[in-house]
């Protein structure tokens, strides 16, 4: 039964999610914390830096994540299968119909409405982030509690990717560093 239910979460995922990896971030967190309780919050802001440091999708490593923490090597399988299956039939679909009706201006503005939602799926999952790393599972509700090491890391991280254009592998593992460097050392930020 876990595996129907890993399947059936994840098919949803796959199903829904329209605009890559981040876009699905809401979803999987829903899916995975919210309705099934497979992990917690604080594991799921885990679930999201492991998927970004393993290659390939980002959406593919966390239902391969969640599904191998809920029933091993074959819920991995199950939950992975379950996330891209939509997304295979949908793909080979839209490909088909897209190269046949492509030159149709209904079409191209479609594609130009749906930006916006993107970006917005997006924002929300970048915004449920931030509040985790620096207030913690209570959120905005303990406001004054604020990890003041989390936004150092933070704006260090925009500044330098920005302005200096850093590999952001390089600062996610200058941060990873730094962050095992204070814990080892016990200082406070």
């Amino acid at each position: 039964m876990i595996f129907l239910r890993l399947f059936w979460s994840f098919f949803q995922v796959g199903l829904f999610s329209i605009g890559g990896g981040y876009a699905a971030m809401p979803f999987i967190q829903e899916q995975a914390v919210t309705i099934n309780g497979w992990i917690s919050a604080s594991e799921f802001t885990d679930l999201i830096t492991i998927s970004q440091m393993t290659p390939g999708p980002i959406a593919i490593n966390a239902a391969t994540f969640v599904g191998n923490q809920v029933a091993g090597l074959p819920g991995g399988i199950v939950a992975t299968l379950g996330c891209i299956f939509p997304s295979c039939v949908i793909v080979l679909t839209i490909a088909y119909f897209y190269f046949k009706y492509r030159s149709l201006t209904m079409i191209q503005g479609c594609l130009k409405g749906l930006r916006p939602a993107i970006v917005a799926l997006i924002g929300a999952a970048g915004i449920d982030m931030i509040e985790l790393a620096v207030w913690g599972e209570a959120g905005f509700t303990n406001f004054l509690n604020v990890d003041w090491q989390a936004i150092i890391l933070f704006a260090a991280s925009i500044i330098i990717l920005r302005k200096f254009k850093t590999n952001p592998i390089l600062v996610m593992l200058g941060c990873g560093i730094i962050s095992v460097a204070v814990y080892l050392t016990g200082v406070v930020i």
